[in-house]
């Protein structure tokens, strides 16, 4: 495994993702219940333990209830990935930091949904205590967002240690920060371009995330456009469904790995 110091942690080119865990296929609300049905504990458990087996040391998952008593539980067990947690939108920002710092994450980031939303109404002045707050509690801080213009505007105005950055804007966030299970999603691929010009420019590392399109791109094409577009500190987060393919794990950390090897 490649791995990458983002804020002085160790952290694998390859992170796995946890929407898929929490039921966030982006593909519908039939695929959100598949999922949700599917992933039991024992089988995300069981997903992240093949995940440490392959070389990767970290994970993104929600500072909600079910996944910090799933993470809990892993732990138990002997699980060894390192945390980062993502606020969940329907908590304050505040209880979803907490939920990071008691529950032993070693990264925390903003909700990509959030910042998208501070930023179209005028808040982004909320943030910087925020981010004081995660890095006080020694804890690496980042912010998420589909939007080029958060990015430029963090550049500026926050201390993060890395950036979560969307390839792709499906779901407009001005009126409503969370995710709307069975809304129209559009995966644009101007939008693609866009995030992919401006994050060449980016100052921190970067977390790139729907790099797949949440399953619209075929993986081969996929993460050969994330290596090239990959810098030194840079990492993927990908989110896993192994209903579909038992090894999809498996072969989306070899496609990552050769396309990084050969660019």
């Amino acid at each position: 495994m490649l791995y990458s110091q983002i804020g002085g942690l160790k952290v694998s080119k390859f992170i796995i993702g946890g929407n898929p865990f929490s039921g966030f296929s982006h593909q519908g609300k039939e695929r959100d219940k598949e999922m949700l049905d599917y992933y039991t504990d024992e089988r995300i458990i069981q997903e992240w333990k093949k995940a440490e087996n392959l070389g990767v040391n970290t994970l993104i998952a929600r500072t909600d209830d079910h996944m910090i008593r799933v993470l809990n539980e892993y732990r138990k067990q002997g699980g060894k990935l390192q945390w980062f947690a993502q606020t969940a939108s329907e908590l304050s920002l505040e209880k979803a930091v907490q939920n990071a710092i008691d529950n032993k994450a070693v990264a925390c980031y903003i909700h990509g949904g959030v910042m998208d939303n501070y930023f179209a109404n005028g808040k982004m002045h909320l943030i910087p205590p925020i981010i004081k707050t995660i890095k006080a509690a020694g804890l690496c801080a980042g912010i998420a967002g589909h939007r080029t213009e958060v990015f430029l505007w963090a550049e500026k105005y926050l201390d993060c240690d890395f950036y979560m950055c969307s390839y792709y804007n499906p779901i407009y966030r001005d009126k409503d920060p969370s995710h709307r299970h069975g809304i129209d999603e559009k995966f644009k691929e101007e939008d693609c371009a866009r995030m992919l010009q401006t994050i060449y420019y980016l100052t921190k590392p970067v977390i790139h995330y729907k790099i797949l399109a949440a399953g619209r791109i075929d993986p081969d094409k996929g993460f050969l456009r994330a290596a090239k577009a990959m810098r030194d500190n840079d990492a993927v987060c990908v989110g896993i469904f192994s209903k579909d393919d038992p090894d999809m794990l498996k072969k989306d950390i070899e496609l990552l790995q050769k396309y990084l090897l050969e660019t």
